[in-house]
């Protein structure tokens, strides 16, 4: 590794006084530094030559925004100058550089940006150290904007890694209050719009998966979580509650598959995924569903993982579900009743006699094989099949709460 020479400000008296010596008189400034102070309109002008020359970004950048960053340059040029005329001092950090600029420019400049304007300041003035430097000092000039750039830089990365930090967990509370709101259903304009400030585009439809989590999320584990999502999905939110964990996902590709990618992320348990709806606005019943699946879906120990909460109504109905007794009702109950060929009854008679196809054939007064044919009727009217014997709970509980909210 070379070995790194004090600038000459810093031979010629600069040091740091000892505890208990006294202060030394301030050394006068060398010929380097003169000629380094003097040269700074030279090094200004060079500088603004090469951001027009070097930097295509700059170039793109407003009028205003083009002069902005043209003092963040010279302010970076006058802080190496009175750096360098007492280098015990440390160098002045980002924050002091773009002192003198708008907030607004500091948060539009990315980090690639700062340091470019940093490589600038450097190449800048080691490009005129032949000509500012006196006879004999153009290595410990040269070493001097070295040092200083790299306390810079350091400098700006601290400055944007805690910019970060602050920018991350105020998206992860905007995000946790955005899921609030969608599972409560309280969408409105705000809500679009904090959606929106957090990169949901809105393409395609959307679908809610919830499960357990198996310890405690910390913010690494977090972060890692929505990075997973955001992979698996167009669009995804990510809500933390507790031990409880409630997923987003939405776009234009198939979200079942994405949701099943995401196993590994969830605790041991049931994982359960709400109905697929038209976009995140409508997402609250997708939401109730899926948590209410996971509330109900101890009661079905045989239960696939993940598992549809639409397979889960007739559990969902016993812990209290509204909607899953309204599905039921819709889907099942309503549509038998309406049906022309007594399906209602034949299957009423078919789960009330054990399942079993002569039995309810004797209570008919009909055929075994009329029977069969009316439970495939029952099978096509409503979507679960009598013979199977989980469908056949389904509609039974569908029956049981249909003439419970029937009419007297």
């Amino acid at each position: 590794m070379a070995r790194i020479v004090e600038p000459a400000g810093a031979r010629a008296g600069n040091q740091r006084v000892p505890p208990g010596q006294p202060e030394a008189t301030p050394a006068a400034p060398t010929e380097t530094q003169r000629r380094v102070r003097e040269g700074a309109g030279l090094l200004a002008a060079a500088a603004m030559r090469r951001l027009d020359e070097d930097l295509d970004w700059y170039r793109a950048l407003p009028a205003e925004d083009r002069s902005w960053v043209g003092l963040v340059a010279q302010a970076g040029i006058s802080s190496f100058i009175a750096w360098f005329a007492d280098s015990s001092r440390a160098p002045h950090g980002v924050s002091d550089i773009f002192a003198s600029a708008p907030p607004e420019l500091t948060r539009s400049i990315s980090l690639q940006h700062t340091l470019h304007l940093v490589r600038v300041v450097v190449d800048v003035v080691e490009s005129h150290a032949d000509r500012l430097a006196a006879p004999g000092e153009e290595r410990e000039l040269r070493e001097a904007v070295l040092l200083y750039s790299r306390e810079v830089a350091f400098s700006a990365a601290e400055v944007y890694a805690r910019a970060a930090e602050v920018r991350g967990a105020w998206d992860a509370r905007l995000e946790a209050l955005v899921v609030d709101a969608l599972v409560r259903g309280d969408v409105d304009d705000s809500t679009r719009s904090r959606v929106a400030a957090l990169g949901w585009s809105g393409r395609g439809q959307t679908l809610v998966v919830v499960g357990t989590t198996a310890a405690p999320i910390d913010e690494v584990r977090a972060a890692d979580l929505r990075r997973a999502t955001r992979r698996a999905a167009d669009d995804a939110l990510v809500g933390i509650q507790g031990d409880r964990l409630v997923v987003f996902l939405g776009g234009q590709g198939d979200l079942l598959a994405a949701a099943t990618s995401l196993l590994p992320r969830f605790g041991p348990g049931p994982v359960v995924i709400g109905p697929l709806v038209a976009d995140v606005t409508a997402s609250a019943a997708s939401a109730r569903a899926a948590i209410a699946g996971l509330q109900a879906a101890a009661a079905w120990p045989q239960a696939p993982r993940p598992v549809a909460a639409d397979d889960l109504l007739p559990e969902r109905v016993l812990v209290g579900d509204v909607l899953a007794r309204r599905t039921l009702v819709a889907q099942a109950y309503e549509p038998l009743a309406a049906s022309q060929g007594a399906l209602l009854e034949t299957i009423s008679a078919y789960l009330g006699t054990g399942r079993s196809l002569e039995a309810a054939a004797r209570s008919l007064y009909v055929h075994p094989n009329t029977v069969r044919y009316r439970l495939k009727r029952v099978a096509d009217v409503t979507g679960w099949d009598p013979l199977d014997p989980r469908e056949s709970y389904v509609l039974q509980t569908a029956l049981a709460v249909g003439r419970l909210d029937a009419p007297a």
